[in-house]
């Protein structure tokens, strides 16, 4: 096989590791939460106040007990996905405080707007598990703001999702809310029915929110991504190599606590680290800096037999603009690419994680369809090549009306619903429509036809109860 992109030999990785290793062993790594510290203790990792100290051996012990590849169970049970080894999931944009408007408005987000993504993901054909946080309401109380999103993943889409890792208690409100939707917490222990995630804060710490979640999450068996974003530059090193090392520490450092405190929970390695913008000091997620390491990420879990994460559709452009969808195209096509298992924020992000657009997320979407088609093997079997009917065909002859060309003619290529493949005559008839015009209308139509997945009314009850329980505690 061959790529014109750096493939790691094994001593790379190993260079890579090593250095991981020194730096746990003679640096440490802080962990803000008491009850991570007594874990590590009662592991026999050497402590000093928050700060933790792991050898080699009790990061490798910790690795080989994750699984390398999990089911995450949906709601509709036909649409479980498999994340790990060649399985993989397109999951929607992360985290914005903002949206995109189409007239290039930017606005604070709403609860309503959160909702809209989730039926814009429920009625994907590309898009195949749902989020968390794809915008952060800035319309509800900040403090409750989780159970109302996570009420809105199950009620308004059936796919597997992802869980609430805002806090220990959020985690908590996750893992209760997920009982109720499955059975049962005794139904959801040994198989993970979402997917959280857990960030380091650059370098080398962890905030008590996130550890204090990782602990809750690892011990119900839910899986989540361990990821570090380092900025090369300014929180970590200005070389690549050195971002490499500093993540790989931090990630490993998480996965280690999440194998102490439960073994085999299903764990991911991640990372959206990338290159400060030596011009503004801003995060340059649109940087060829972000897909190079993409590309190292993928082949850093692949050395340790996990499960990989990168970014997806990122771009620092702050519209749905020809910037966004070159920046957008090569992270996403990276990603799939290179092998990377849960390729967040594949849709709707714009300007460094801070809007979502409607418009984008649907150009993305179909980026996402293109991609999925671009992987699907070519056959070359004796019914594929067909050489009877390329001889009956034969010297200068037509394909057009054979009968495996009426066959095959809609599901043999990908068939956009975006991308315009009219001549010139037909886009000036049509008053020359942009994709974004495209996108607008498209979104329209998506709305107007969603239709809420069937839930047991017994349930959505529960659901209701569990959330209006807790606003009033």
């Amino acid at each position: 096989m061959y790529d014109r992109m750096q493939e790691l030999q094994k001593q790379d990785c190993t260079q890579i590791h090593d250095s991981a290793m020194e730096l746990l062993k003679t640096t440490g790594i802080v962990f803000n939460d008491d009850e991570a510290i007594e874990i590590f203790k009662k592991n026999g990792a050497k402590v000093e106040g928050k700060k933790v100290f792991l050898t080699e051996e009790q990061v490798r012990n910790a690795v080989e007990k994750a699984p390398s590849k999990f089911t995450v169970l949906a709601r509709n049970p036909e649409k479980s996905v498999t994340i790990g080894e060649d399985d993989f999931v397109f999951v929607p944009g992360y985290g914005a405080p903002y949206v995109m408007s189409a007239d290039g408005v930017q606005r604070h987000a709403t609860m309503e707007d959160y909702d809209t993504f989730c039926k814009l993901v429920h009625s994907s054909k590309h898009i195949n598990m749902n989020g968390w946080m794809m915008v952060e309401p800035s319309d509800m109380p900040p403090e409750t703001v989780h159970l109302d999103m996570m009420l809105s993943n199950y009620l308004l889409c059936d796919k597997a999702c992802m869980g609430s890792p805002v806090s220990r208690q959020g985690a908590k409100d996750g893992i209760e809310m997920a009982s109720i939707v499955f059975g049962g917490k005794e139904k959801i222990m040994d198989q993970p029915v979402s997917v959280s995630l857990i960030n380091s804060l650059s370098p080398l710490q962890f905030s008590d929110e996130m550890v204090g979640s990782l602990i809750e999450l690892a011990r119900h068996g839910q899986a989540f991504v361990v990821a570090s974003l380092v900025m090369a530059g300014a929180s970590g090193p200005v070389t690549l190599g050195g971002v490499a090392a500093l993540q790989n520490a931090e990630i490993l450092a998480g996965i280690t606590l999440a194998q102490m405190v439960r073994e085999g929970t299903p764990v991911i390695y991640g990372s959206t680290s990338s290159a400060m913008d030596m011009k503004s000091g801003a995060l340059s997620i649109g940087a060829p800096a972000l897909s190079k390491n993409i590309h190292l990420t993928a082949q850093m879990a692949r050395f340790y037999n996990l499960p990989s994460r990168s970014g997806g559709g990122l771009t620092d452009s702050l519209y749905p603009d020809a910037q966004a969808g070159m920046e957008s195209a090569l992270a996403l096509s990276t990603a799939a690419r290179s092998g990377i298992n849960f390729i967040l924020h594949s849709c709707g992000i714009l300007g460094s994680y801070i809007a979502m657009s409607f418009e984008k997320f649907l150009m993305d979407e179909e980026m996402c369809g293109m991609i999925r088609q671009m992987l699907k093997p070519i056959a070359f079997d004796d019914d594929a090549i067909d050489l009877e009917m390329i001889q009956k065909v034969g010297i200068g002859g037509q394909y057009l009306t054979q009968p495996k060309t009426f066959k095959l003619c809609r599901t043999e290529f990908f068939i956009p619903e975006l991308m315009n493949r009219s001549n010139y005559d037909a886009w000036s008839i049509a008053e020359k429509p942009k994709l974004n015009d495209l996108a607008e209308s498209l979104l329209s139509k998506r709305l107007a036809t969603y239709e809420q997945p069937e839930i047991d009314p017994a349930i959505e009850a529960a659901l209701n109860e569990y959330v209006n329980n807790r606003k009033n505690a």
